[in-house]
């Protein structure tokens, strides 16, 4: 396992030109505007972002609505055992508190009938058609993060690459993160920066960067690349096959092959 330097993240990550991404734009054949999405390289799978389930389980009230009844001064009583602070309590892309666990989305998928991504289509806001209501899902399950991965399922990401990568922690690489994450505000000037893998997990906390995980993580050698496109709710990781098979094989990362998008 990688261990990031005490360095400060901003020395770890430096801007880069942004012609580093001219190989990604003419790989995708696409502007980047939500992420440049490779094609297999040779392979590729879906970590899916996860999901998380109180210990109440779903509700009949959608999380819209339980929103606006708290917001009008209910309390534990709107749901009985369920406290607000639970629902609201937890930053977004961090751990969730105690009365909650990881719904899987193979899980979610046997309960409700819906596919995990029904043919042809990405893991999206459109998945899981069951449980949306015109105001959203229920209250009791957190749905995966759009456009970018939490903090628990970024670091093991990390750590498979580096298992994968042969320079290891010392591979050279390059972060792309899409306009879209900085409101829209300059699309002239891409934001790119280049680190070593070892310090990869410190873009989490980078302060430019709010949170955001990069829309593509790429080795320097171009051996693997990664795209979280800013509309899905999974990240795309092409390279080589013993890189994939552990994505799809590992008991912390929820991995799906989807070949109509390889």
């Amino acid at each position: 396992m990688n261990e990031t330097s005490a360095a400060p993240v901003t020395d770890l990550w430096p801007s880069a030109v942004a012609g580093e991404t001219d190989w990604l734009r003419e790989l995708a054949d696409d502007d980047g505007l939500t992420g440049f999405m490779p094609p297999g390289l040779p392979d590729a799978a879906w970590v899916l972002h996860s999901m998380y389930e109180h210990e109440l389980g779903p509700t009949g009230m959608s999380f819209v609505a339980y929103q606006r009844a708290v917001l009008n001064g209910g309390g534990h009583e709107i749901i009985p055992g369920l406290d607000p602070a639970d629902v609201f309590g937890h930053t977004v892309g961090e751990p969730h508190g105690p009365r909650w666990h990881r719904l899987l989305w193979s899980d979610l998928a046997r309960r409700t009938g819906d596919p995990v991504a029904p043919e042809g289509h990405l893991p999206c806001h459109r998945s899981f058609p069951s449980l949306r209501e015109p105001s959203g899902w229920p209250v009791g399950i957190t749905g995966p993060l759009e456009g970018r991965l939490d903090r628990t399922d970024w670091n093991r990401l990390v750590d498979l690459l580096t298992e994968h990568s042969p320079q290891g922690a010392e591979t050279r690489c390059l972060a792309y993160y899409s306009p879209l994450l900085q409101r829209a505000e300059d699309f002239d000037n891409l934001r790119v920066r280049a680190g070593a893998l070892a310090d990869a997990k410190a873009l989490y906390d980078h302060p430019e960067e709010d949170n955001w995980t990069p829309s593509n993580l790429w080795a320097q050698d171009r051996s693997w690349v990664l795209c979280t496109d800013y509309d899905l709710w999974a990240t795309k990781v092409a390279g080589p096959a013993p890189l994939v098979e552990a994505l799809l094989d590992d008991t912390h990362i929820e991995a799906v092959r989807l070949p109509w998008a390889s």
